[in-house]
């Protein structure tokens, strides 16, 4: 199997090919540490897999699927990160990709969830499965950013990245005018008014890496 390993960190991506390495199913890997380098990867060869870490420098991870889907539907992504499964995972199965671990995952775990997602499946740690079933959000328990769609939800990532309306707009390839009305649109539903609040929000309910702000 040929594995691309997309994450921002060295250690991470030198860790996961450890793990991979170890088994005589995996033939031969290839590393990104952007989006940029993930497109060059993907357009020169073809990968049996993608495994990707949803928060990088240079694009969101949820755009990241959508121009895959687009461009190599066939691809199966399997996304590994460090923010908590209740935070963003339906978001990125809804948005196409194959499966979602956390890094706090068990080696044994990650070789049973790449295998199984190269095999056509889809793979979530049973307590997410849990939860994806029996739908453990009551409407007025459920986080304010759930109620964002995914286009909110991007948008709010990057303001609390600090970024600005056009560094956001020039990302997501949308107009300066357009990312003000999903602004807008955020406060309001989530009862904030101001940048401050919404970077708050965002920390607190580690919607973004400690070291992003």
């Amino acid at each position: 199997m040929k594995v691309l390993i997309a994450d921002d960190h060295p250690v991470v991506r030198q860790g996961v090919k450890q793990i991979l390495s170890e088994d005589p199913y995996f033939k031969e890997f290839s590393e990104a540490q952007n989006a940029k380098e993930i497109f060059e990867n993907v357009h020169r060869k073809k990968w049996d897999i993608l495994i990707l870490d949803i928060n990088l420098p240079d694009m969101n991870g949820l755009e990241i699927l959508r121009q895959l889907k687009k461009e190599r539907p066939e691809l199966p992504v399997l996304i590994l990160t460090i923010l908590d499964e209740d935070q963003i995972a339906v978001r990125v199965l809804k948005a196409g990709a194959s499966g979602f671990v956390t890094k706090e995952t068990m080696p044994e775990e990650l070789l049973t969830a790449v295998k199984k997602v190269h095999a056509g499946g889809r793979y979530v740690s049973p307590s997410l499965a849990e939860k994806l079933v029996f739908n453990i959000y009551t409407e007025d328990e459920m986080p304010l950013h759930l109620k964002l769609s995914n286009r909110e939800y991007q948008v709010i990532c990057l303001i609390a990245e600090g970024k600005s309306v056009k560094q956001i707009a020039e990302e997501l390839f949308l107009s300066v005018q357009t990312i003000r009305t999903y602004r807008t649109r955020i406060l309001e539903k989530m009862d904030m008014k101001t940048d401050a609040e919404l970077i708050h929000y965002a920390i607190q309910n580690n919607l973004i890496h400690s070291d992003s702000v």
